[in-house]
């Protein structure tokens, strides 16, 4: 479609609310911040085309001015039923600064890249989208096309896009596509997401001096005993394999543990540590969670010291069909646009889209990244952000 190259001349105009899309920092509480209360205003501002545009806040008092904004947006098409493409605001710490080649808070562009904090997640998807909806707003698509801007993906989704699906926003019949994830091609199309399994695991001893470890209880050596062999325990137990998926298998990654004691000269009577499971779906996360149970309560009668477990969060959701509309829709526009033949796929991660499969929408993750998301030196594709709109936008044309 010719009309598809006028998204080109926005090229400047993307690099411009990128830019500015990187330098807000919009960090849940949970992560250190206010929220995306500033990016929401941002994103609103530039929304001018649209035919409807209503915020959705939901209440959270740690956030600036006490929410956690949603931005729900139309152009209208020849039918009523809407193409909805779904794109996150909050992002992550930037981890290590000494690892940023440039200040993760103020964009960088070099050549065809932007470099920044946020840039591939989930800046890239934003700015398409609002490229998309502006060529759009100028031409005459069937399909309404639907802008969705959430808070809260990083941290949970809670008041970002669980909250948006109790608004009696969506209908069955509607197109969905998170573009949270991709390749460097765009040739894959996530039609399937790991469950995600967090548990906490207190293992405790008997805190006193370091000099008289006679006297007292490692918790520290007892928990790394212990965790190393659950970590081992899990691999063997649940080991199936499903090649849809990269890696292939189930992941049990013992990550985050808080500290302990604080001087070098005391032996710590409290080990707190977390695993991150991502688990296949030929598995239940029940399963899961009472093996772990189990091996915890053998742990604690071998030496009677207690073990506390705690389950931090606990999400599976179906697949999309990979014969489902909107994947045989996305794989004509890759195939008109880039002579791509573009295949399903799972990842390990969890998107806005698995709260979509849970509730019965047929929902595809879909874009064109590198993979760069939560690294230090962030970047986007400038290509990419053009190219992305092209899509987006003849799937509500065609």
């Amino acid at each position: 479609m010719d009309i598809l190259k006028k998204i080109e001349d926005f090229r400047d105009y993307a690099i411009e609310i990128l830019s500015k899309l990187i330098e807000i920092r919009a960090l849940s509480p949970e992560n250190g911040g206010e929220g995306e209360w500033d990016k929401a205003e941002f994103i609103q501002s530039l929304l001018d085309f649209a035919d409807n545009v209503k915020r959705y806040d939901s209440k959270d008092e740690r956030a600036k001015n006490g929410v956690r904004p949603n931005i729900v947006a139309k152009i209208k098409g020849e039918q009523k039923r809407t193409l909805w493409i779904i794109t996150h605001m909050d992002v992550v710490p930037p981890g290590d600064l000494n690892l940023w080649e440039s200040d993760p808070f103020k964009a960088k562009v070099v050549g065809d890249k932007i470099y920044g904090r946020g840039a591939e997640d989930n800046g890239q998807a934003i700015v398409s989208t609002i490229l998309a909806g502006k060529l759009l707003s100028e031409s005459n698509p069937k399909l309404t096309f639907g802008m969705v801007f959430v808070s809260d993906e990083e941290t949970g989704s809670k008041h970002g896009i669980r909250y948006l699906l109790n608004q009696n926003i969506f209908k069955k019949d509607d197109l969905f596509i998170v573009p949270d994830a991709g390749s460097p091609d765009g040739s894959q199309i996530e039609v399937a997401e790991k469950n995600i399994l967090w548990i906490q695991i207190k293992i405790y001893g008997k805190q006193g001096h370091a000099s008289r470890p006679d006297l007292f209880y490692n918790a520290n050596r007892r928990a790394m005993k212990i965790l190393l062999e659950l970590d081992k325990a899990l691999h063997d137990k649940f080991n199936k394999r499903n090649n849809l998926f990269n890696p292939p298998y189930s992941t049990f990654e013992p990550t985050k543990r808080e500290e302990n004691v604080e001087n070098i000269n005391t032996i710590p009577g409290l080990d707190i540590s977390y695993f991150d499971c991502r688990i296949i779906p030929e598995y239940n996360n029940e399963d899961v969670i009472n093996f772990v149970k189990d091996f915890l309560e053998r742990k604690q009668s071998e030496d009677g010291y207690k073990i506390e477990m705690s389950v931090i969060q606990n999400e599976s959701s179906p697949p999309t069909d990979e014969n489902s509309e909107i994947v045989r829709r996305l794989k004509e526009a890759l195939k008109v646009l880039r002579n791509i033949d573009a295949r399903p796929i799972g990842i390990g991660g969890n998107t806005c889209a698995s709260f979509f499969r849970r509730a019965g929408f047929e929902t595809a993750v879909w874009s064109t990244i590198d993979g760069k998301a939560h690294e230090p030196n962030e970047y986007a594709k400038i290509s990419n952000v053009i190219e992305d709109a092209k899509v987006f936008a003849y799937l509500s044309l065609a």
